[in-house]
């Protein structure tokens, strides 16, 4: 199967399918958003689109076809699954938007069966900061390997798996951090500065490698048309370069926002210290009631 084949036809099966994501979400959003506890604000439900638009252009458009002949392109495609989307999908709190009431249709049965207890099980498992950190070094370095790179690059099967993990580690990943009250481990919030720290030397040390190699790591781009003009080394050292600064530049941002998250005052708990205050300054009109 040519690649411009399976551009037309896959490409029209992942528009359909986050299109019909994205109608789903819009519907509940206008429908309960304000009725669940927190609520989906607006801005939250804008991030939603937008993660899923970067989706579609890493695998529905014409970027899909030219990461076969250009790392620069494949790397654009990584860091779109895996560093840039899924923060913004998972900003958009797409699990708030769930019926929280019996009614017929698959959402509830999709709502029932994420409140079953394996699942609740299984959540709290993948929800875990160290499993989100492992799945995305894993994913990183397997399929950045010489061999595997060539299989994923040669087989449509095997580039779409790559792309679906790509996906799913980054959302493992970014969870804790968007999410950090909802992980299993329950860590402090200031460790995920720790966790963001961490997660950069894998890909400090991958595109640190491909910038600074003399040689071509991945032969297979030999043989194919560099569409930018570069040598097959140039856009190697490209590649490299933007994950560099992509992941770098992501992770400040991340690091920049939980920062100001911790040192901002939480009304949960300037509320709960105002209620103990009063209670306590109560205390002596009661006993001098009595």
């Amino acid at each position: 199967m040519s690649h411009d084949h399976y551009l037309s036809v896959g490409s029209f099966l992942i528009s359909g399918t986050l299109f019909l994501i994205g109608l789903v979400y819009l519907r509940q959003w206008m429908r309960v958003a304000w009725l669940v506890p927190g609520g989906v604000k607006g801005w939250r439900a804008c991030t939603f689109f937008v993660g899923l638009l970067l989706v579609w252009v890493s695998l529905g458009t014409s970027l899909a076809v030219l990461d076969h002949r250009s790392l620069t392109a494949h790397m654009v495609q990584h860091l779109l699954l895996m560093t840039v989307a899924p923060p913004l999908v998972l900003l958009g709190a797409p699990w708030k938007l769930l019926p929280q009431r019996p009614a017929p249709g698959l959402l509830e049965v999709i709502a029932r069966a994420l409140r079953s207890a394996p699942l609740r099980q299984l959540r709290n498992t993948l929800s875990h900061p160290v499993v989100g950190w492992l799945g995305a070094t894993a994913a990183l370095i397997v399929w950045h390997l010489p061999a595997v790179f060539t299989v994923g690059l040669t087989s449509e099967l095997w580039h779409g798996i790559e792309a679906a993990s790509f996906l799913a580690a980054g959302i493992l990943f970014w969870w804790p951090v968007v999410e950090p009250s909802r992980n299993s481990l329950r860590m402090p919030e200031s460790s995920i500065l720790l966790y963001l720290f961490l997660a950069t030397l894998p890909c400090d040390i991958l595109s640190g490698f491909l910038v600074f190699c003399d040689r071509v790591v991945y032969p297979v781009y030999f043989s194919s048309s560099q569409p930018f003009g570069l040598s097959a080394l140039e856009d190697q050292q490209c590649a490299g370069a933007l994950m560099w600064t992509c992941v770098t530049v992501v992770y400040l941002i991340a690091a920049a926002v939980v920062t100001a998250r911790l040192l901002s005052p939480h009304p949960a708990k300037e509320s709960s210290t105002l209620q103990i205050e009063l209670e306590r300054s109560a205390d002596p009109l009661r006993m001098g009631a009595v």
